[in-house]
Parts: structure tokens; C-alpha cells; sequence
């Protein structure tokens, strides 16, 4: 892989749109789902998950799926290794809303309340040093709060 994370072999995966006009973001057909690189299905070795995510850049991938809860954060800190510098040639998407195991004290298991959301959008832009994430969204839908 070259340092800027270039595909090696780009023309393997065909490109579409999500969105549409000025909101449309361009990816590979085959993003890359992160939920497995942070012991969701057991233990993790960084080492190798790291080693994965690049091939998949090399690879062509281009759409990071990722989300707080995975790997209580650290997630989101090895993608960010990962991505360092080279941020601008991926779409990043991040999801919240799913508390720690054990939930909030007064009994949630699902939070997307504004204030909330807020506090879960910067610690995930410090976990993945980056400034901005391109699709963030809720992970589950929270029935104390309206979706408007």
C-alpha cells in the first residue's frame, strides 16, 4: 500500500451515489463495516485489524462504517489511527445512541436526546481525530424522543 493510501487496484470495485445533489457522496459499492474489528465477536488482535482495514483501502474501499459502542470507543481509535492523515479520500460514518453496557441510571437503553448527542459527536471526533464525519446517524431509534 502507498502511504497515501491510493487503491492499488481501484477499478476492482464500482463506484455509487448516496444522496443526491449537493449532499451526494461518491464511495466504492463495498464499504467497510468496523463492528468486527474491536472483539463485538470476540477477542481482537489491533495489530491484524489494522492490517485489515488497510488492505481494504488498498483494496478500494472507501465508505468506514463505525460507531461509538463498538469496542466501548476504541473503535473509532483504530480507525482514526488507520485513516490519520488521509482522511479526505474516505466517507466516515459513525452512528450513537447505544449507552455503555448497562445503560444511563435512569434506565435507557437508547438515548438520543440532543444534549446527548452532542457529547457523543465530539468524543467521536476526538477518538477518530478528525473534524467532521460524513454520515452520522442513530443506531437505534429512541422512543422518548421525537425523530423531528
Amino acid at each position: 500500500m502507498t502511504d497515501d493510501l491510493t487503491p492499488a487496484a481501484p477499478h476492482l470495485l464500482p463506484q455509487r451515489t448516496l444522496g443526491a445533489g449537493d449532499a451526494a457522496l461518491t464511495v466504492a459499492a463495498v464499504g467497510f463495516g468496523g463492528m468486527s474489528v474491536t472483539d463485538a465477536y470476540g477477542p481482537a488482535d489491533a495489530t491484524e485489524a489494522e492490517a485489515v482495514l488497510r488492505r481494504a483501502l488498498e483494496l478500494g474501499v472507501t465508505l468506514i462504517d463505525t460507531a461509538d459502542v463498538y469496542g466501548h470507543g476504541r473503535n473509532e481509535e483504530l480507525i482514526g489511527r488507520v485513516l490519520g492523515a488521509h482522511r479526505d479520500q474516505i466517507v466516515l460514518a459513525s452512528k450513537f445512541g447505544l449507552p455503555p453496557a448497562g445503560g444511563h441510571p435512569d434506565g435507557r437503553r437508547v438515548d438520543g436526546r440532543p444534549a446527548y448527542v452532542r457529547a457523543a459527536v465530539d468524543a467521536s471526533l476526538r477518538r477518530l481525530g478528525t473534524d467532521r464525519l460524513d454520515l452520522y446517524y442513530l443506531h437505534r431509534v429512541d422512543p422518548q424522543v421525537p425523530i423531528e
